[in-house]
């Protein structure tokens, strides 16, 4: 008796893929099996080879005369009967392990997998797993991904605009954080979220702590110290371009304030013999500018040097610099200054630029982070790690949409400089990266991390993604535009969650970084719904089309199109623009006019 899952036979096997002559007897494109309806010959979807003992597993790749092998003798043999299998897996007894152990042999019956099949496969939950959504094509069926490997080997989560990719990292970090139940799955998560549009303070709020420029009520300011950061990375910030003698005088001033801090005791873990000048101690940048902005200015009563002409002494702490005579023409006095000059008066005043500029407060006067003019500080850094990371809910959002676009990647790499040092250097303590890893995920990363961006955030996710896996520190790169992304950064994720992809260099970054060569579901990107995406990588168990599970209403990130037709049905209301210019001057979405403005 045929059985009613036969779709046909193997006339063809080349390595992994195998050509399967379609069986006659499958006159329609749908099959009845056990009261269920099967489409058959779908790309995309498993077929099922029996080994005796054990079964083969494969996907559909290709269906129709392009599928036909070359080697078809005659035009008879030739036709739209003939299916590309690609081979995935097996089942040994009732496990099901990714490759294969036997290659099939030609005339071996090929199987249509009913929904009992894919269940074998993908409804067994594991330890470590997590349920992220349910089978495109049997949504009765969970789909589990291995957070092991989600984190520790990276990923990336791809898509056009309005594929679903904000609802998709709300939904796999609240699947992480919560069972469907509610219960806590893992007690201990510890992820941060780089939020570049402010989307998810909402979605996500009853499990994440909220730190923003422009804080509301329920969150927190967000300060990013500027000694804590890369030293070298943040003078080009705050001075643009140095000579290298200048350079070399400016951080030896910044080690020399450094070394003297550390004298007195304070800090843990400091050896003064092997400090240096990008050892994260508080250092006062109003009081290095003072002092480097005197000797550039000042002149003296004698040309030997001995009285200094000064007028007005400055003040360091409203950074006002000193007011001397300017030099006499000639050789007359007062004499310019020849000790200590380093010709940077134009990167100086840029440097105050900077330090007046409030747009950059977060960074550089970062609160009770920011050091006095003696370079001591009211918090360090243990107060700042345990803010972002030792909180007492599992999730931390740096929301940087009141974040200049120009200082962005300086911003990223800071953020990721201090979090990844910290962990490396304490990989072996109980709050460092091996005893509780960090995931930190990066939403629309094309912006800082393109293939011709050169700065620090590029710099900080390339040693995230080639070392973090040793030391505890996982990255989820998210973006719109995958081709536009490094491909250093872009080759080392393990794990892909491709969402709808229109773009075609998109679709070719993708499916040439995929482990699975899977050209055939990769075609699928185009026509995926809202939602849907393909998950293929170290985290699964095989490539599959998913339906992401949705989170509540109300718990969905604030990146959902808007209606326009309801909007525009509605009668016009009384206007006032005043709530436009507000929240724009104060970079906070949610300002609202105080009742002494009305």
């Amino acid at each position: 008796m045929i059985a009613p899952t036969l779709l046909g036979h193997v006339g063809a096997v080349s390595g992994a893929a195998i050509s399967v002559r379609q069986f006659e007897g499958v006159a329609s494109g749908i099959a009845i099996i056990g009261g269920r309806s099967y489409r058959v010959g779908q790309v995309g979807s498993f077929v099922r080879i029996p080994q005796g003992y054990h079964d083969l597993y494969g996907i559909i790749a290709e269906v129709g005369a392009t599928a036909t092998p070359e080697a078809a003798e005659n035009l008879s043999s030739r036709g739209e009967r003939w299916i590309t299998v690609q081979l995935v897996g097996e089942i040994v007894e009732t496990a099901f392990e990714r490759g294969i152990s036997q290659y099939p042999a030609i005339n071996d019956e090929v199987h249509l997998v009913t929904e009992e099949d894919l269940a074998r496969i993908y409804g067994i939950a594991e330890e470590g797993q997590v349920v992220i959504g349910s089978l495109a094509g049997a949504e009765s069926i969970p789909v589990h991904v291995d957070l092991d490997r989600l984190v520790t080997r990276h990923s990336a989560v791809l898509g056009s605009t309005g594929s679903g990719k904000s609802t998709t990292i709300a939904s796999l970090l609240r699947a992480i954080v919560h069972s469907p139940d509610g219960s806590s799955n893992f007690p201990s998560t510890r992820i941060l979220l780089l939020d570049i549009h402010g989307e998810y303070a909402t979605s996500l709020k009853k499990i994440a702590h909220v730190f923003r420029v422009s804080p509301a009520e329920d969150e927190k300011p967000l300060f990013i110290p500027y000694w804590a950061t890369d030293t070298t990375e943040m003078l080009a910030f705050m001075m643009g371009k140095l000579s290298d003698p200048a350079f070399a005088a400016i951080t030896d001033k910044i080690l020399s304030k450094k070394l003297q801090l550390a004298k007195g005791g304070k800090y843990d873990g400091i050896d003064v013999n092997s400090l240096t000048f990008d050892t994260p101690l508080p250092f006062s940048l109003k009081q290095l500018w003072f002092d480097l902005i005197d000797p550039e200015i000042k002149t003296w009563n004698e040309n030997t040097q001995l009285t200094s002409a000064i007028e007005k002494p400055g003040n360091a702490e409203k950074l006002v610099h000193p007011v001397y005579p300017l030099p006499g023409p000639g050789g007359a006095k007062p004499f310019a200054n020849k000790t200590g000059v380093l010709s940077v008066r134009r990167q100086l005043d840029q440097m105050r630029s900077r330090l007046l500029d409030r747009q950059y407060d977060f960074m550089l006067h970062p609160g009770d982070w920011e050091p006095a003019l003696n370079d001591e500080a009211k918090k360090d850094l243990p107060e700042l790690l345990e803010s972002w990371l030792g909180a007492d809910k599992p999730i931390s959002i740096l929301d940087l949409s009141g974040i200049p676009s120009g200082v962005l990647h300086h911003l990223v790499g800071g953020i990721l400089n201090i979090l990844y040092e910290a962990l490396f250097w304490g990989r072996e303590a109980g709050e460092g990266g091996r005893q509780r890893p960090l995931l930190v995920v990066m939403e629309e990363a094309h912006r800082y991390l393109g293939k011709d961006a050169d700065g620090p955030a590029k710099a900080m996710v390339q040693r995230i993604v080639k070392e973090g896996r040793k030391f505890g520190v996982g990255a989820m790169i998210v973006s719109q535009r995958p081709s536009e992304i490094d491909d250093t950064i872009l080759s080392q994720c393990g794990t892909f969650i491709a969402l709808r992809l229109s773009n075609t260099g998109d679709r070719g970054k993708v499916q040439s970084a995929l482990p699975d060569s899977l050209s055939g579901l990769m075609d699928s990107l185009p026509v995926l719904r809202t939602g849907e995406a393909i998950i293929t990588g170290e985290a699964a168990k095989l490539p599959i089309r998913c339906r992401i599970t949705l989170p509540p209403e109300g718990a969905r990130p604030s990146s959902e199109d808007p209606s326009v037709s309801q909007a525009w049905a509605k009668p016009k209301a009384q206007e006032d623009y005043v709530n436009l210019s507000g929240p724009w001057r104060a970079q906070n979405p949610k300002w609202k006019r105080s009742k002494k403005g009305k």
